[in-house]
């Protein structure tokens, strides 16, 4: 019953201390080398070897790192992070969190250069106050909001718009049918007309 149950744990614990090296990377021994492969944040890998101590991020296109995605290696004592356009928004406090938490020892903040917004650009990502991140994701709320009240106003204007067409085709509608209803009035009060004058010679001649 014992051997039944570790042979159904086995492959839960070999997932978890799986030391597969993720895609688009090279590996030697605890090294984990993910750098120049034009790799963003959406595309790197989501986890890395347990046991890596040393992993190359640099010249890529990361503009932020994923909540949680360093968390794990523990034995981690080497990082690269330079050569990459880092966005300090909202998306960048994950990293500069991690930053912070690393001895003086470990150079990993070095290079780590924020890209965007231009009033930040250049700055050490480590060296950002939060105040500063936070006003770049007031920014960034402010465009958003200001752009659905621009979107909101182009959808009114052209709600009013079809209004106002509408209601000029249902007018210049009205009015043709007055004339459709007025023309047939008359053609049939004409043929009315007609056709007593052609009666009349009949009613004459009867008499």
């Amino acid at each position: 019953m014992k051997g039944l149950l570790f042979l159904c744990l086995l492959p839960l614990f070999g997932a978890q201390t799986s030391s597969a090296c993720p895609h688009l990377c090279s590996c030697h021994g605890s090294q984990v080398d993910c750098s120049s492969k034009s790799l963003t944040s959406s595309s790197l890998p989501t986890s890395f070897p347990a046991g890596t101590t040393s992993l190359l991020l640099h010249n890529n296109r990361l503009t932020s790192l994923p909540n949680g995605l360093l968390d794990d290696l523990t034995s981690l004592n080497s990082v690269s992070l330079h050569g990459n356009p880092w966005d300090c928004d909202c998306g960048i406090l994950y990293l500069r969190a991690w930053l912070l938490r690393q001895p003086a020892t470990l150079t990993s903040h070095l290079g780590v250069n924020c890209s965007f917004p231009p009033g930040l650009r250049g700055r050490l990502v480590v060296y950002l106050t939060e105040k500063e991140v936070l006003d770049t994701c007031h920014y960034w709320y402010c465009d958003l909001a200001l752009a659905s009240q621009v979107c909101l106003f182009v959808f009114v204007v052209v709600q009013a718009a079809l209004l106002v067409a509408l209601i000029v085709f249902l007018r210049r509608f009205e009015r043709l049918s007055k004339e459709a209803r007025r023309t047939t009035e008359e053609s049939f009060t004409a043929g009315e007309s007609l056709r007593d004058k052609e009666y009349a010679p009949l009613k004459d001649s009867s008499i």
